[in-house]
């Protein structure tokens, strides 16, 4: 199979290549090509990916090209994973939105729209190239907002375009080891949209174990969102909140820490392409994943949790049930249908979903929490209107979906957002 990678020169793109030189099931991915505006980029890429496989006989071939057309073509699967803007675009969110008092995070908040504003353009472009180029092609979104750009591509890709993140997998995982069973053999009852989900239940043979572990403070706190949101919080929940809904429900405090984890990348990965290899990738990774959301911890990652999802294995496990029609069950963003009452049809959703030869479907879960209902359909109001005012480029449009998202929650704000921003104020002046 012929895999492109968007987003080819991008820092963790040696993960998912990692992961393909392990596979060793039938019909696995033999052709790999990196796509990438940057060449040097590509270049520094392309060094590592040849030093993982230099004692690998049989490892995937890899090419790069800067040219998107040439390289889809005969692609069985793109992976999407670009980032518009760069590094140095989501630090500009960050301080743009900080310098206006409200949270710049760069898929939650101010942040994520403007991320979103300059992104879905490009992601439109991409799809609609896709569709002439590999109109057979399978697309898996991991670009962010991924629930959003999985929307915003499915309007001409349809059902071809499934969005992934690792955020749910890993809450998955570190509640299982916290009841002592394997995820693997556990049913995660998880729903609501990217970076705004809850997990409902833990199902193992019958039997949810989420009511056990929430009644049992020393277990509960002994895992990463445990840490995050407190016993006492959860239990009041009755579920088990993604971890970016941090941001949410102690608003205020994540505003006061002023994180700046864009500025801080930026000049992590500075080092890295200044001087690549395969010891400084890693290296460089370890302190990427022991500082995540660094702002909203009082003490150093635990060793458990540095993994996160493995949003590569979620891929190739989809790859998989896609190309050999495995069925599968993975937490994916796909259109609702009828899961969320709360949302129309066509909305991405991020749910359990059964994978094969045919695609990605949601299956029944619980419902989002009462109290939850709110958000996700504020949000979704506010994804749209980000992809409105990307398309039409209207001031108005993006003055809307930031003023509209509950951590803006003012058009004042909204407004010194966009004038302050460099990116938004190029695109939509007044």
């Amino acid at each position: 199979m012929k895999l492109v990678i968007l987003g080819g020169g991008g820092f963790r793109v040696p993960l998912v290549y990692r992961a393909l030189l392990a596979d060793r099931s039938p019909g696995r991915v033999t052709e790999v090509v990196l796509h990438d505006l940057d060449a040097s980029r590509l270049a520094a890429i392309g060094g590592v990916l040849a030093e993982l496989a230099a004692d690998i006989s049989d490892a995937p071939s890899v090419t790069t090209s800067t040219d998107l057309d040439e390289a889809l073509r005969g692609a069985d699967f793109v992976f999407s994973a670009i980032r518009v803007g760069g590094l140095a675009g989501r630090a500009a969110d960050e301080r743009v939105a900080a310098g206006c008092g409200v949270l710049g995070q760069e898929t939650v908040g101010a942040g994520g729209v403007a991320y979103g504003l300059r992104t879905v353009p490009v992601a439109i472009d991409i799809a609609r190239r896709i569709s002439v180029h590999a109109p057979d092609a399978w697309v898996i979104n991991f670009t962010n907002p991924a629930g959003m750009v999985t929307e915003a591509m499915s309007a001409h890709l349809g059902n071809r375009v499934i969005g992934i993140c690792d955020s749910p997998v890993g809450l998955g995982r570190r509640v299982a080891r916290a009841v002592g069973v394997e995820l693997e053999d556990a049913w995660l009852d998880y729903a609501g949209l990217n970076h705004l989900g809850w997990l409902r239940g833990i199902h193992v043979q019958g039997r949810d174990l989420l009511p056990d572990l929430l009644s049992d403070a020393g277990r509960l706190e002994s895992f990463e969102e445990g840490k995050l949101f407190g016993a006492e919080w959860l239990r009041t929940l009755g579920a088990i909140p993604n971890e970016y809904l941090h941001y949410y429900y102690f608003n205020r405090e994540a505003v006061e820490a002023g994180a700046s984890r864009g500025a801080f990348l930026l000049e992590q990965q500075k080092q890295f392409y200044a001087a690549p290899s395969y010891e400084s990738w890693d290296r460089t990774r370890l302190e990427r994943e022991q500082t995540y959301m660094a702002e909203t911890r009082d003490e150093e990652r635990d060793n458990d949790d540095l993994d996160g999802g493995g949003y590569e294995q979620i891929a190739l496990a989809l790859m998989h049930a896609i190309a050999s029609d495995k069925r599968a069950t993975l937490i994916l963003n796909v259109p609702n249908r009828t899961t969320l009452s709360c949302l129309d049809a066509d909305a991405i959703v991020e749910v359990p979903s059964l994978v094969d030869a045919n695609g990605a479907r949601p299956v029944a879960v619980s419902q989002v929490p009462d109290e939850g209902v709110g958000l996700v359909t504020a949000l979704k109001v506010v994804e749209r209107a980000t992809i409105r005012a990307a398309i039409s480029g209207e001031r108005a449009h993006a003055v809307k979906a930031l003023a509209l998202h509950p951590l803006v929650a003012s058009v004042n704000v909204a407004r010194k957002i966009v004038d302050a921003h460099p990116f938004l104020a190029e695109v939509f002046r007044s």
